[in-house]
């Protein structure tokens, strides 16, 4: 009776670890794919640039960072860092960039994965001026 439990918990045991080895495999699998699509996209993103997107500001790079991380690399090209009020700045491009990553069709790829939009801006001289992260928590709020 002893024996028939034991192989009863041995076969039990190896179904719950294949069980767990395969969803395992099809996590790293759609990491992985996902991955692949967001170096694929910020690679020819970038092999555009430098884009103007305004009168002020250029798209220099886009690269993709370690923890989810798509990072935008911006100059503002008619501007000086110490001619910049950068809490207002700030304020003004966090309001304006989460309403974009909340909105745009182009980012839902992102938003379904929980990816963090970072935007570095340097000035013309290409002093760093500031970055804004919007993270999932953020654009995923109501």
């Amino acid at each position: 009776m002893e024996k028939n439990k034991s192989n009863a918990n041995i076969i039990i045991g190896l179904i719950l670890g294949i069980i767990i080895t395969v969803t395992i495999t099809q996590l790293i699998k759609k990491t992985s794919s996902f991955e692949k699509s967001m170096n694929k996209a910020a690679s020819e993103l970038s092999e555009k640039c430098p884009i103007m997107v305004d009168r002020q500001t250029r798209l220099d790079n886009v690269i993709v960072m370690p923890e989810n991380t798509l990072q935008y690399k911006y100059a503002l090209v008619n501007w000086l860092n110490d001619s910049i009020d950068v809490q207002t700045f700030e304020k003004n491009m966090k309001t304006i960039l989460l309403n974009h990553v909340k909105t745009s069709p182009d980012l839902k790829m992102y938003r379904d994965n929980n990816v963090t939009m970072e935007y570095n801006y340097r000035d013309k001289q290409g002093v760093f001026v500031l970055k804004i992260s919007i993270t999932s928590d953020q654009y995923l709020k109501e």
